[in-house]
């Protein structure tokens, strides 16, 4: 039975990791959280807290499931505790990238990331596919890097990952910087400031007058549609009006340069944002 430290258990992701790992007797996994709340919200959970002291030390695998500002800090106190061997399991590529985890030559590190459920995913009932975020009941996929250690480490961590993420679709090994081009360059620095903006643009057409209900069918299907004939998911075209509206607006919407935030220059320059309080 595998030893698991989960530290932060009853955070925000935690509570996500604490709800799957209840479900798989093959883990033998302590919780650990500091914050009244993170104790509060695993005490619903009929889950007790361990102390770091007691199990860091004979753990096979510690996941590291708290904030990237506090991590560098958090792992400096936990990372030297570990028996030689063991596989520290991080959950986001931007603290790793930016050097602030604590390291040792003699411990693995494997990073795993969810890719969330697609927005073409298919569920057999509503429940299911309202979950948005995935790791309940909607199948999503995840990426896996190792960062540092052996193939037997990575083996260990992507078969810990697809247990916490669960249920999963298809597994992606990637290296760490590939995973940072996807988060935070493409779907945090691109994507969701696109979305953002996107929003804005539903508020205002909603203030100029247009009735909100009739404004959120319409915006959120043309987005599936869009999607789905950029993607591929559809054997389709835009209209030529469509594509000459697009060509026109992209210079005013978006900079020469743009794809410069795709640079491992930029990218590294991201992850410090991300890391730094």
């Amino acid at each position: 039975m595998t030893k698991i430290a989960l530290v932060g258990a009853g955070g925000k992701m935690g509570c996500r990791l604490t709800d799957n790992f209840l479900k798989c007797p093959e883990y033998e996994v302590s919780y650990l959280e500091v914050s009244p709340q993170g104790i509060e919200n695993l005490r619903v959970r009929n889950v007790s807290v361990s102390q770091a002291e007691a199990v860091i030390s004979s753990a096979e695998v510690v996941i590291l499931a708290v904030p990237d500002v506090a991590i560098g800090g958090i792992s400096a106190t936990i990372i030297p505790e570990m028996k030689t061997g063991a596989l520290v399991l991080t959950l986001d590529p931007a603290a790793p990238l930016d050097g602030v985890i604590a390291h040792r030559d003699d411990l693995g590190y494997v990073i795993a990331h969810p890719c969330h459920p697609s927005v073409f995913n298919w569920e057999p009932t509503e429940k299911a596919f309202r979950d948005f975020y995935g790791g309940i009941s909607a199948k999503q996929s995840i990426v896996v890097a190792l960062m540092a250690g052996t193939e037997a480490h990575y083996e260990l961590g992507e078969k810990v990952s697809q247990a916490m993420y669960q249920p999963i679709d298809k597994t992606h090994r990637i290296t760490l910087e590939q995973m940072a081009i996807l988060e935070p360059a493409m779907v945090e620095t691109l994507a969701q400031t696109c979305m953002e903006v996107v929003k804005e643009g539903f508020d205002r057409i909603v203030e100029l007058g247009v009735p909100e209900a009739a404004a959120r069918d319409f915006v959120l299907g043309h987005l599936r549609i869009q999607m789905a004939v950029l993607f591929q998911e559809v054997n389709g075209t835009f209209s030529d009006a469509a594509y000459k509206i697009s060509k026109r607006a992209k210079p005013i919407l978006f900079r020469d340069n743009w794809k410069s935030i795709f640079e491992m220059d930029d990218i590294r320059e991201q992850v410090k944002d991300i890391t730094r309080r």
